[in-house]
């Protein structure tokens, strides 16, 4: 399914808001120490503002993990985003997997605050580069 300019523009404005609301909800549970839900929180924030990228780029992934490969194959192996926000991502993707899925473990505090500067300066490379690419 191909998707109008217009169409295309409404989705990456909405996936954008996403990842901004999405982010104040994770700093908004970490106040109340659930660092499992922080984590998922973090993750999907992050995820909105990656999904934003590949649809304003017409590109399309079926699975998290193809929306990491794609990050990955189009704007960082060709230096368009950094290294480390790939990087990032990727940890991140672990973490919220560890956070959901594993039995008899619970996030700790230290894994996951540092994490919320992260995630704010991960959607902030984001963003800046659709603005710039415009």
């Amino acid at each position: 399914m191909s998707l109008s300019e217009d169409e295309r523009h409404a989705i990456v404005a909405f996936r954008i808001q996403k990842s901004k609301d999405t982010l104040d909800e994770a700093k908004g549970i970490a106040t109340l120490g659930y660092w499992n839900a922080v984590a998922n929180r973090l993750y999907y924030a992050c995820y909105y503002v990656t999904s934003a990228l590949l649809v304003k780029n017409e590109y399309a992934a079926q699975t998290h993990r193809g929306v990491i490969h794609l990050l990955g194959l189009h704007f960082i192996k060709k230096g368009m985003i950094s290294k480390d926000a790939g990087k990032f991502y990727s940890k991140l993707y672990e973490l919220r997997q560890t956070g959901d899925y594993d039995d008899l473990f619970n996030l700790a505090e230290e894994d996951v605050q540092p994490m919320i500067i992260s995630a704010q300066s991960y959607i902030d490379e984001i963003i800046q580069f659709m603005e710039n690419d415009s």
